[in-house]
């Protein structure tokens, strides 16, 4: 079958509208009447949920939030008994002040042992001195002694000197050497009194090595202090981060495990919007693509966004798509995070619209009603 010049040009216009139609759909339709360059999407405003839990059991004495709260970072939340914990607290306390006092004491007394103990030394070291001179004179006076001794015995024997000086030099004599005895005598008390002395620095470092014990004891007893204060502090549980309360999970009275979930809230600092983008125009979506966010309790404020999260598989997929219009159908959920939440004035459930700008050069418009 022949096709004429005639029905060749219809078929072509008929294929040229067809293009342009769809390409009018893409820019116009499907971007809700917004320029090349930009999506419009809506959705709600979701938030990260923290989880709050406390690090140790115990029975609720007060719980002071509630659904639908609004909390700063820091405030208290819920308040566990802490009656025991209080008074090993104040065990602890009485002990670790117990051990500071020893530790002073002890610091105390090796203070006095380093001034004390060169002193001696100095004293001990300076009658040996004297006590060495007191011999050396000793021996001297005794050397002259025995000479006289000798000298008036020969002078004796000759008649040049009477038995009486004789007997007198003798005399000096045998007291000079009961000198050099008690000047030998003296001396070794002084080297004995300077070995005590110097026995001064064992005590120091025995008086060290009691302080070095004392310490780690002081150490040990601030650790446990420390703990118990941690303990105490832990027993008053407070909002990791700013948000609104969106589950209780207990009541006040109520006995609690160890990282039991209390409440939970949602941070307000980190907002999202959470949209769906149909498949013919995810391409075009990236990750870190700007976005401006639109809500109707602030028309004339957009709020500043980002591409966080792009889903890898669409959503409400059906079983077997194979028409363009079954391709439509086809959703990928997507994270528009919040750059900042001034005052907290956007808070999660709120509904919102949304501009993603996929080309740099299009100017920014207002979502299309």
């Amino acid at each position: 079958m022949k096709i004429g010049r005639k029905e060749l040009g219809l078929l072509v216009l008929a294929i040229l509208v067809a293009i342009g139609g769809y390409l009018a759909l893409d820019r116009w339709v499907l971007n809700s009447g917004l320029p090349d360059g930009l999506i419009q999407v809506n959705g709600r405003i979701e938030g990260d949920h923290v989880a709050i839990a406390g690090k140790y059991p115990g029975r609720i004495l007060e719980l002071l939030a509630r659904e639908g709260d609004q909390v700063t970072k820091g405030q208290v939340l819920v308040k566990l008994d802490d009656a025991q914990t209080t008074a090993r607290l104040e065990q602890a306390r009485h002990a670790s002040e117990a051990v500071e006092a020893e530790v002073q004491a002890a610091h105390a007394d090796l203070a006095v042992l380093n001034l004390d103990v060169p002193l001696a030394i100095e004293a001990a070291e300076a009658e040996v001195v004297e006590s060495k001179a007191k011999v050396a004179k000793a021996i001297a006076v005794e050397k002259e002694a025995s000479s006289d001794a000798k000298r008036f015995r020969n002078l004796a024997e000759k008649d040049q000197a009477s038995k009486q000086q004789w007997e007198q030099a003798e005399m000096r004599w045998d007291v000079a050497k009961r000198e050099i005895a008690i000047a030998h005598a003296g001396l070794a008390q002084a080297q004995n009194g300077l070995a005590q002395a110097e026995l001064g620095w064992k005590r120091i470092r025995a008086k060290e090595a009691e302080v070095a014990a004392l310490e780690r004891r002081r150490d040990q007893a601030d650790a446990f202090l420390e703990e118990a204060r941690s303990i105490l502090s832990d027993l008053t549980i407070t909002a990791p981060t700013g948000g609104t309360i969106t589950t209780r999970m207990v009541d006040a009275g109520e006995v609690v495990s160890t990282g039991a979930p209390l409440l939970e809230l949602v941070d307000l600092d980190r907002l999202y919007l959470k949209v769906f983008v149909p498949e013919v125009q995810i391409g075009k979506v990236r990750l870190d693509l700007p976005a401006r966010v639109y809500t109707d309790a602030f028309p004339d404020h957009p709020f500043d966004a980002t591409v966080r999260y792009i889903a890898s598989k669409a959503e409400f997929t059906p079983k077997e798509v194979q028409t363009p219009d079954e391709r439509v159908k086809l959703i990928f959920p997507v994270k528009l995070y919040l750059t900042e939440n001034p005052d907290h004035r956007l808070t999660p459930g709120l509904p919102a619209d949304a501009i993603i700008r996929w080309k740099e050069d299009v100017a920014w418009t207002k979502p299309k009603g």
